[in-house]
């Protein structure tokens, strides 16, 4: 699903770049991916799904 219209960004992209990169901010995030650059509409998706997608990596860690 498309999160950022005006930049095209998807949840994958936002997922990926979380998986990749880890980024503990959203500041963090928006250096990775264009979301809430022009009209700041995405930005409460795309922090959730940041948000989201940390916790599903922090227990994968934890295991190794």
């Amino acid at each position: 699903m498309y999160v950022c219209l005006c930049n095209a960004v998807s949840d994958k992209v936002i997922r990926a770049a979380v998986r990749q990169h880890q980024p503990q901010t959203f500041n963090q995030l928006k250096r990775l991916v264009p979301v809430g650059t022009q009209r700041e509409k995405c930005v409460c998706a795309a922090r959730r799904i940041m948000e989201d997608e940390l916790q599903h990596i922090a227990p994968l860690e934890n295991i190794a």
